[in-house]
């Protein structure tokens, strides 16, 4: 089966980054956890992606909305450097 690149929850939608991360409805409820922990820059893509502070917050909605999960795995937190 080949994939498509379109969203399975939202018809007509490319699945991107941007739509799975900030857009996609079926993962409002992660999404609200996100924004709750990280406030208004949950809506940043960039700051998402890029702010180490963002880092384990992102990987814990990756994991709890398990789209990514049947090709990479759960997803490891990432580790806290020694001090």
């Amino acid at each position: 089966k080949k994939p498509s690149p379109f969203c399975a929850h939202c018809p007509g939608k490319e699945e991107t980054v941007l739509h799975y991360l900030l857009d996609c409805q079926q993962y409002c409820r992660q999404r609200h956890v996100l924004t709750s922990t990280l406030g208004r820059k949950a809506s940043s893509l960039s700051f998402l992606l890029s702010d180490s502070n963002a880092t384990p917050h992102l990987t814990r909605f990756v994991n709890t909305t398990g789209r990514l999960r049947q090709t990479f795995g759960e997803v490891p937190l990432p580790r806290k450097p020694p001090d």
